[in-house]
């Protein structure tokens, strides 16, 4: 049985530089997607922008994983088989999503695919568990709080984006029309 563990710990991690190869190039094709195509400078410019934003990213972004992996999954409540399912499906299901998805040219947000597929193994996962023993409950196994605070938190993100960058757009048109 420690045998079937190794392969799969040897195949998340395989599947780790996959996803950190797609997931990186996800973040520079959204750094650099609406950049190159409005022209607003020379493409080497921008992709040392883009560089610098994926660098700053990567170094500022610890904390939001740490909530997903502490706030959505009750790991003490599952047993090892069951947390290694739930990082296998979850690692998986990634690096298809975010492959398929920069396939077809379509904006994606690797933090937002991680916290959304951690949430689905999570919920399917209990709902297997609760179906096999009804004294169970969901609460004991999906911290659903914790994970409502993680989805608003992203929806009032980019509502928050929304709304800077259009001050931002609104200022600088104000700035720069002489009319």
């Amino acid at each position: 049985m420690e045998t079937i563990y190794l392969c799969i710990v040897i195949f998340l991690l395989c599947l780790a530089v996959f996803d950190l190869f797609v997931g990186v190039s996800n973040d520079a094709v959204n750094f650099l997607q609406s950049a190159v195509g409005a022209r607003v400078a020379a493409f080497r410019t921008v992709l040392i922008i883009a560089s610098v934003g994926v660098v700053l990213g990567a170094v500022l972004s610890s904390g939001m994983m740490d909530v997903a992996r502490h706030g959505i999954m009750m790991p003490d409540r599952y047993s090892f088989h069951e947390v290694m399912t739930i990082y296998l499906a979850v690692m998986v299901t990634d690096v298809i999503v975010l492959d398929v998805f920069n396939t077809l040219g379509m904006p994606t947000s690797t933090t937002v695919s991680l916290v959304f597929e951690l949430l689905g193994g999570t919920a399917m996962l209990a709902i297997l568990k609760v179906m096999a023993d009804p004294d169970l409950d969901y609460g004991m196994l999906l911290n659903s709080n914790k994970a409502l605070q993680v989805i608003i938190a992203i929806f009032v993100s980019v509502a928050i984006s929304f709304v800077v960058g259009m001050v931002v757009m609104w200022i600088s048109r104000v700035v720069f029309t002489f009319n």
